[in-house]
C-alpha cells in the first residue's frame, strides 16, 4: 500500500490557495485596521475574530452539504469553484478601500470596508471544509497522516509564496505613512485562481470516489475504528476520545493563532520591524514546517499519531516560553531567533499533520465532510476568542504577555491529549526510503 503522490499534490492545490489567503489576511488586515483606520487592539481583535465566528456555523454546514451533494463535477469541486470566485472578487476591493480611506477619510469608507470584509469571510467559509475533505476522500485510511503531510506541505508553500512576495514588496516600510497593499492582494488572488483551475481540471472526483469504494470493499479490515455507519452515533468511548481531541485542537489553536494574528504588530511595535522584516521570521517558521511535513508523516506511521502530536505540542510550548524569556533579556530582534522560529514550524507540523486524520479516523466515509466541519468548529472557536483575548492582554498588560499566553494554552493541550484513546490508526511500517514511497 502506498500513497498516490501525484493525486495528493493536485488535491493539495486547494489547500495551497486557502493558506496563501489566510496567511495574508492574518498578517495584513490587523495592520490596515490599526494603522489606516486607527482602531485600537481590542476593536481590531474583535474584527479579526469575525471570520472565526462565521466559521463556527459555515464550516460544519458546508462540510455536511458537500457530503450530501451529487453534482456532475463531484461533491467538493463546485463549492471550491464558487467560493474561490466570490472571494477573489471581494478581496481585491479591500486594498482599494484602504487606499481611498487613507487619501480622504470618511465614515462610509470604514463601513464599506467592514461590509466587504464580512462578505469575503462568508465566501471563504463556503468552501474550506469541502476543500480540506478532498484529501481523506481520495486517501486510504492508514495513509491519511502521510496524505495530510503532503496537503500541509502544499498549504505551507502557499503561505511561503505570500511571505516571499510580502518580503520583496514591503521591506523597509515600517516608517511609511501609508502602505499600498493592492499589489500583494493581486498576487494572492492570482495564486488562488490558478490553484482552483488545477484542481478543477485535473482532479476527477467521481472516478476517484469509485476507486476508493472498490478499495474499501477489498480491505474490510481497514474499517473505521468507530465501527459506526454514516449518520449513526459514535460508541461512547470513541465519542469521549473525540471530545478530548477536539478540546486539544481548540487549546493549541488558541495559543498558535495568538502568535499568528499579532506577531507582525508585535514585531512592529516592540522590535521596530517592518512587515517585510517580520515576514522573514514567519518565512523561517514556514520553511521549518515544510522541511518537517514528510518526515513527520512517516514518523506518525511508525510511532503513532498521538505520540507525534504530543512531542510537537511540548516542543511548541517550550518554543513560545523561550520567546518570552528572550524578550525579557533583549529589546530587539536578533538572527538567533531564526532557529527558534524554525523549531516552531517543526512543532506545528507535528501537530497539524496528524490532528485532522485522527478526527476523520473516527467516522465513516460518508461523514468525512461533517467531521472535517467539527475539526474546524473547534479550531475556529479558539481563533474566535484568542484575537480578542490576546488583543485585550496586549493593550492592558503589555506586549510581553503574548508569548507566555500562547505557551500556556499549548501546554494545556498536552494534558487533554493524554486522554485521547482512538483515531491512532497506523499504516504497516516500511523501512528506509520505502517509507516515503508515493505512487503516480
Amino acid at each position: 500500500m502506498k500513497l498516490n503522490g501525484k493525486r495528493t499534490v493536485l488535491v493539495g492545490f486547494a489547500f495551497l490557495s486557502i493558506c496563501a489567503f489566510w496567511q495574508m489576511y492574518n498578517n495584513v488586515i490587523p495592520l490596515i485596521l490599526t494603522n489606516t483606520f486607527r482602531m485600537n487592539e481590542m476593536w481590531s481583535g474583535i474584527i479579526m475574530a469575525a471570520d472565526n465566528v462565521l466559521a463556527l456555523f459555515l464550516l460544519p454546514l458546508f462540510g455536511a452539504l458537500s457530503d450530501r451533494s451529487r453534482f456532475a463535477m463531484g461533491r467538493r469541486r463546485p463549492f471550491l469553484l464558487f467560493g474561490t470566485g466570490a472571494a477573489v472578487a471581494l478581496m481585491l476591493l479591500l486594498p482599494v478601500l484602504d487606499n481611498s480611506y487613507s487619501a480622504a477619510p470618511a465614515p462610509w469608507k470604514t463601513a464599506a470596508f467592514i461590509a466587504v470584509l464580512a462578505s469575503l469571510l462568508v465566501a471563504m467559509g463556503t468552501y474550506r471544509s469541502p476543500a480540506v475533505a478532498l484529501m481523506p476522500d481520495v486517501t486510504p485510511k492508514p495513509l491519511r497522516s502521510k496524505g495530510n503531510a503532503v496537503i500541509n506541505l502544499m498549504g505551507a508553500l502557499g503561505g511561503i509564496l505570500y511571505l516571499l512576495v510580502a518580503s520583496a514588496l514591503y521591506r523597509g516600510d515600517a516608517e511609511a505613512d501609508h502602505v499600498d497593499y493592492l499589489p500583494l492582494f493581486a498576487v494572492v488572488a492570482g495564486v488562488m485562481v490558478v490553484s482552483v483551475a488545477i484542481v478543477t481540471l485535473f482532479v476527477d472526483e467521481r472516478r476517484i470516489g469509485r476507486e476508493m469504494a472498490r478499495w474499501e470493499a477489498e480491505h474490510p479490515e481497514q474499517g473505521q475504528e468507530s465501527q459506526a455507519r454514516t449518520g449513526q452515533a459514535l460508541p461512547k468511548e470513541v465519542k469521549r476520545s473525540l471530545g478530548f481531541l477536539l478540546c486539544s485542537i481548540a487549546l493549541w489553536f488558541t495559543g498558535y493563532n495568538a502568535i499568528e494574528t499579532w506577531f507582525t504588530t508585535y514585531a512592529n511595535r516592540e522590535w521596530g520591524m517592518s512587515l517585510g522584516d517580520a515576514s522573514v521570521c514567519l518565512t523561517v517558521a514556514t520553511a521549518g514546517a515544510i522541511v518537517a511535513y514528510l518526515p513527520i508523516g512517516a514518523l506518525a506511521s511508525r510511532v503513532g499519531r498521538k505520540r507525534t502530536i504530543l512531542m510537537g505540542a511540548v516542543l511548541l510550548a517550550c518554543c513560545f516560553f523561550a520567546g518570552f524569556l528572550y524578550t525579557l533579556a533583549y529589546g530587539r530582534f536578533s538572527p538567533v531567533l531564526y532557529g527558534l522560529f524554525a523549531l516552531v514550524g517543526l512543532a506545528w507540523a507535528a501537530i497539524n499533520v496528524n490532528s485532522l486524520p485522527m478526527v476523520v479516523e473516527m467516522c465513516s466515509g460518508g461523514d468525512i465532510g461533517r467531521f472535517t466541519g467539527y475539526y474546524y468548529t473547534f479550531s475556529m472557536a479558539a481563533q474566535t476568542i484568542t484575537p480578542i483575548a490576546a488583543g485585550w492582554l496586549l493593550r492592558n498588560v503589555g506586549y510581553t504577555a503574548l508569548f507566555p499566553y500562547a505557551a500556556a494554552f499549548v501546554a494545556g493541550s498536552v494534558v487533554t491529549m493524554l486522554f485521547v484513546r482512538h483515531g491512532d490508526s497506523r499504516a504497516e511500517v516500511k523501512r528506509g526510503l520505502e517509507a516515503f514511497d508515493a505512487g503516480d
